[in-house]
């Protein structure tokens, strides 16, 4: 037995479900530059924070240190600096220069949480690798962008990253990462920028193409009024 439901056309069932079409028809046309600004925006706080510290505003400097310590362990060693003589630090300077306490583990290092000084500078909220890879999301985001719109004027679909590719590009990550983790060796701020770039822009090359599929099957099948009725079986 089939039972059909009718919604009123001007009712505020029919009326909500109109505005959820729209909100989804928008997200799926304009999802890529919501993607960029999000991303632009969590790559620049960290960056805002030494700014704020270095002009007196250290309430909402230490609140953006606060945030990011949830996302990255912000060693200052493996950390840039801004306002100050030097970019980058080594622990052994920090300890030597009496900027942090002497004989610290990396995990006392870590619950430390030291920003920086007048002398030292300010360390930017999140490690260089995060930078890196925030960083080439987003430029990877907006060459997706530009890509994109080649593609689609030759009606062709976008290339797609094969999983096991992705999965050998997280191999510099994990080797330079694991190993200093553990004591091994030190990597430095070239080779984590390095690692990191490779990870966020292949991170973007998997993930997009797929994200744009999606997008254009919501496109395809939404439209801006919803149909007054609806079946039930």
């Amino acid at each position: 037995m089939n039972v059909r439901v009718y919604l009123p056309e001007n009712g505020a069932p029919a009326r909500a479900a109109r505005a959820i079409n729209r909100l989804a028809t928008w997200l799926a046309h304009h999802w890529l530059a919501v993607f960029n600004i999000v991303v632009a925006i969590f790559v620049g706080l960290p960056f805002l924070a030494p700014v704020l510290m270095e002009a007196g505003a250290t309430k909402a400097g230490h609140l953006i240190y606060t945030v990011y310590a949830l996302t990255c362990h912000q060693l200052p060693e493996r950390s840039f600096f801004l306002f100050g003589p030097q970019p980058v630090y080594s622990a052994a300077y920090l300890e030597q220069t009496g900027a942090i306490p002497p004989g610290l583990n990396i995990f006392q290092r870590e619950a430390l949480r030291w920003v920086g000084t007048i002398e030292t500078g300010f360390k930017v909220a999140v490690c260089e690798r995060d930078v890196a890879i925030y960083g080439s999301i987003l430029l990877a985001g907006l060459l997706f962008g530009v890509l994109r719109a080649r593609y689609l004027r030759r009606a062709r679909n976008l290339p797609k990253m094969p999983v096991w590719l992705y999965a050998l590009s997280l191999v510099p990550t994990a080797v330079d990462g694991f190993t200093q983790l553990f004591g091994l060796r030190e990597s430095d701020w070239l080779l984590r920028l390095i690692t990191g770039v490779i990870f966020g822009a292949a991170t973007v090359w998997l993930t997009y193409p797929y994200i744009q599929e999606a997008m254009d099957d919501v496109m395809r099948t939404s439209t801006t009024e919803m149909p007054g009725a609806s079946s039930q079986h």
